[in-house]
């Protein structure tokens, strides 16, 4: 008991000793972890001010209402509570990062769509791109509709706020990005908190646009059964320039003697004979071999040449010279495009068949596959299928690069020389006449245009412009996230006055009305007027709009790819047409 007693009572002495140095050392870190969030003067602050809001903003997004999200886009509420409580940083530093964030983003969708840029613009992608920028059009129109009727003009500050409404009913961040700067230049320190008025179109924006593409498959009676089964026979009956393999015997007797150059010349069709028959011994062809009749071919053409070339040459025979014995074996080889300095070079330019004894019969690009024409210029992140002996396939393969772990990396000094001349491209001043300013495509559209001219043209002066899809997205999300951030950081505290007490409704009712007008003026036209697939209709509806979640709602009513087509074949000119049509509207109508 002594014992016990002594112990309690030393120990009793050293909890009261500690007591105040327990308090000194928790009030001290108590200090340290408020200044951390209080302190907008400190590197540790800003990035954990950004940690926070965008990784509250990212999960908060991943949550869906009746089937619907707002996904990344919630990183801008994320931003307006914290700007709301206080919870920021510096203005240059909050005003860096959403102008880098802005011009990462839009670049990375630039180079995203750039290669099929111009190739969108067929017979039926030019209708399709019409209808999109009609809408777009008409959104604008709506905008102003909206602001004579229900704001007071005399207020100079409510056209910029309808702005900012616009561009949150039609889902485009890139378009608010290009506003905001293009107020900078009109009102500089002054330019109105668009953001707030975007917040407020934009979740009604989303679930407006998926309501419009509900409503137009009533209004035109649209059967979605009888609208698969179109699609089924249209694939039935669609040729294009996908490969075509068939082997066939020559039978025309002005054929003999003759090379296949003169052939090709002669049929004015393009194919590969990557192998040919001749009294039972199997060789790889080139342009100078001479055909004889009762020859055997095997020959890749485009889907749409085979009928031509069959009634040329000859008639389809059932063989297989791929599996046939031959003295020289030879092999089927896939291979990768990573040697910089093929990119761009022709497939003719390569002389595949005279210099190294093999041919080329398909490109892999991706994803899709192409006749290996020989005027098609070669990319590096193409796959390219190599026909011959298997030690001159071998050869091709090195000099092709043929290293997926190339592959892997961006080209970040292509992204950045992109950048470079973009920033330099949008700062060009164009003067047009009535306009206060000059014109300028800006920290938004310059980089766009530029990027998509890279990517579609890069290869023409040597640049890499192969970037792996995760990596696009990568750079592309984060560029996003940081502007989104930005913003609304910036516009939280003055976001519960504009919802509350100044016109928070006003801008959720005329997002609302710019939303679906255009969408029930333009969708009945594509569909009557021009007789578009209401799939392919829908997916035209999200692209036109840069909508997601309209794309999914679309997709997950269509067994078929026509939504994803129609989406991609308006989305690269919707999005350059709503980044430009938002600074001429600043420009011009709010100087």
């Amino acid at each position: 008991m002594k014992n016990s007693s002594t112990f309690l009572h030393v120990l009793s002495k050293k909890i009261v000793i500690l007591q105040p140095i327990s308090k000194k050392y928790f009030m001290e870190s108590f200090h340290w972890l408020k200044e951390l969030f209080i302190s907008t003067d400190s590197v540790a602050h800003i990035v954990l001010l950004y940690a926070v809001v965008i990784a509250v903003g990212v999960y908060l997004g991943k949550i869906k209402i009746a089937g619907v999200s707002l996904g990344v886009t919630f990183v801008l509420f994320a931003g307006i509570i914290a700007g709301h409580i206080g919870f920021t940083a510096p203005t240059p530093i909050l005003n860096f990062a959403q102008d880098f964030g802005l011009i990462l983003f839009v670049f990375m969708i630039g180079m995203q769509v750039g290669p099929g840029f111009f190739e969108s613009f067929g017979t039926q992608g030019i209708k399709l791109n019409g209808l999109a920028a009609t809408a777009i059009l008409l959104n604008i129109l709506v905008m102003f509709a909206c602001y004579y009727i229900f704001f007071d003009t005399g207020n100079k500050m409510n056209l910029p706020m309808m702005v900012g409404t616009l561009y949150g009913a039609v889902t485009n961040t890139p378009g608010l990005g290009a506003a905001n700067e293009a107020l900078g230049t009109v009102f500089g320190s002054n330019a109105p908190q668009i953001a707030s008025a975007y917040a407020c179109a934009y979740p009604l924006g989303v679930l407006g646009i998926i309501g419009a593409i509900i409503l137009i498959r009533y209004i035109c009676g649209v059967k979605l059964e009888q609208e698969e089964e179109e699609l089924k026979q249209q694939e039935g009956t669609k040729t294009n320039k996908k490969p075509y393999k068939m082997h066939v015997e020559v039978t025309n007797q002005y054929l003999e003697g003759r090379t296949i150059l003169q052939v090709h010349e002669f049929l004015n069709r393009d194919f590969v004979c990557s192998r040919i028959e001749h009294n039972g011994d199997i060789t790889i062809a080139n342009r100078n071999t001479q055909l004889h009749l009762g020859d055997k071919m095997l020959i890749v053409c485009a889907e749409a040449d085979y009928e031509a070339i069959i009634a040329f040459i000859g008639p389809v025979v059932d063989i297989d010279l791929e599996q046939q014995q031959q003295e020289e074996p030879m092999i089927s080889k896939g291979v990768l495009i990573t040697n910089p300095k093929i990119n761009g070079k022709t497939l003719a330019s390569m002389h595949f068949s005279s210099v190294h004894g093999v041919n080329v019969t398909r490109v892999t690009r991706h994803g899709i596959d192409l006749f290996a024409s020989a005027s098609l210029p070669l990319q590096v992140g193409d796959k390219i299928r190599v026909v011959g002996p298997e030690e001159a396939v071998n050869r091709v393969a090195i000099r092709m690069g043929n290293s997926s772990n190339k592959l892997n990396a961006p080209n970040i000094a292509t992204i950045f020389v992109g950048i470079f001349l973009g920033l330099i491209f949008g700062s060009f001043p164009l003067m047009i006449p009535g306009m206060p300013v000059p014109v300028k495509l800006g920290l938004a559209g310059g980089p766009l245009i530029i990027a998509i001219l890279i990517g579609r043209y890069g290869y023409k002066i040597h640049l890499v412009t192969y970037t792996t899809t995760s990596a696009n997205m990568m750079l592309r999300e984060i560029g996003l996230v940081l502007f989104l951030a930005s913003v609304g950081i910036k516009a939280g505290a003055g976001f519960l006055a504009t919802v509350v007490d100044g016109d928070g409704l006003l801008y959720v009712l005329t997002g609302f009305l710019i939303t679906i007008i255009p969408i029930l003026i333009v969708g009945p036209i594509a569909r009557i007027r021009y007789k578009f697939n209401y799939f392919t209709l829908a997916g035209m509806i999200a692209g036109t709009y840069t909508d997601p979640p309209a794309l999914a709602y679309s997709n997950s009513i269509c067994s078929k790819e026509a939504p994803a087509l129609g989406y991609s074949t308006v989305y690269p000119l919707a999005m350059f047409l709503r980044i430009f049509t938002a600074q001429i509207v600043v420009l011009f109508f709010c100087g």
